[in-house]
């Protein structure tokens, strides 16, 4: 290769190492060689976090989900707030929403253990997503990795990023079309409701004030979630498998026991109601297409190269 060959490519490659993240440079197997037991600890944490806790079905996929929706996958969801610094987890509508960084932390202590300084909160936050999935009998897939942790956190764009359980359908359609999400997409992204509790806050005005809820659904809520107090009592989003990842949640909407106000949205005579109806009816496809959806959630802004850092303690910058 001549001089100015090499130099040109030395300039190419200063170019891209200063260019910031790239989701381009995620790739499953980063950490093969240098942290090779790295996604297996990861596994093993989070099936025995499920098995002595079901409730926290849905708990490592939401994680992932408020950290990529903030911000991109940088693990800023995992700041703690400090005399000088407020998290994203202070901002209201990520109050009960943050359960699982208890798990997260364990796993990156023993990785800090076995692999200094190598394995991103962001890349365990993804990957403890995606087994979460599996070990309730969902559909796996291959998570791209090699993020990097934030140093920083926006605890206002919590409030405009993330959709909210209150949402009507434009107003999911729209918070989903910001990261470019189809609606077809967000009604299958939105499946993962199939798991998981959920906090009586946030489905209280649903079962007493709305009409498109199968009555006696909305009166066996009731008695988990009185009309005052019982904040933090929960119930699960599918009745029916509440610990299997499977599309009984499709098929709870056709029948208004959609638990939260934005899920029944899904198929309240609007535009989505057809892909509701074909997800209730086509299982196969809605393990095929669910995956599709959570790699393209977790290859948003994620810190790759120099940017940002490996933190030693997830709660904190180092």
């Amino acid at each position: 290769m001549s001089a100015n060959k090499l130099s040109i490519s030395l300039l190419l490659c200063l170019i891209g190492a200063a260019s910031g993240g790239s989701a381009n440079k995620l790739r499953p197997d980063f950490y093969n060689l240098q942290c090779p037991l790295a996604l297996q600890i990861i596994k093993e944490e989070v099936t025995t976090a499920l098995r002595k806790e079901p409730t926290m079905g849905l708990a490592f996929f939401s994680l992932h989900f408020t950290d990529c929706f903030v911000q991109g996958c940088d693990a800023s969801i995992l700041l703690k707030d400090t005399q000088n610094f407020t998290g994203e987890q202070s901002a209201v509508p990520d109050a009960g929403s943050t359960n699982g960084t208890d798990i997260i932390e364990k796993i990156k202590g023993r990785l800090e253990e076995l692999c200094p300084g190598v394995v991103s909160c962001a890349d365990i936050v993804a990957v403890a997503a995606r087994d979460s999935v599996v070990a309730q009998g969902g559909p796996s897939w291959n998570v791209r990795l090699g993020r990097r942790d934030s140093t920083t956190a926006n605890i206002s764009a919590v409030s405009t990023d993330l959709p909210s359980p209150f949402m009507n359908l434009s107003e999911l359609l729209a918070t989903f079309g910001k990261k470019n999400f189809t609606a077809k997409e967000m009604v299958a992204f939105t499946g993962v409701h199939t798991v998981g509790f959920v906090r009586c806050l946030f489905f209280r005005t649903r079962i007493y004030n709305e009409s498109n809820i199968d009555p006696s659904f909305a009166r066996s809520l009731q008695e988990k979630c009185p009309f005052v107090g019982g904040d933090d009592n929960l119930a699960p989003l599918d009745r029916s498998t509440p610990t299997l990842f499977d599309n009984a949640y499709y098929k709870n909407l056709l029948v208004k026991k959609g638990l939260l106000h934005s899920d029944q949205e899904l198929y309240n005579g609007g535009s989505t109601d057809s892909i509701v109806e074909f997800y209730a009816s086509n299982a196969l496809r809605f393990r095929r297409d669910f995956p599709n959806t959570a790699i393209k959630m977790g290859n948003f802004g994620p810190l790759t190269g120099t940017h940002g850092q490996i933190r030693k303690q997830c709660s904190k910058v180092n």
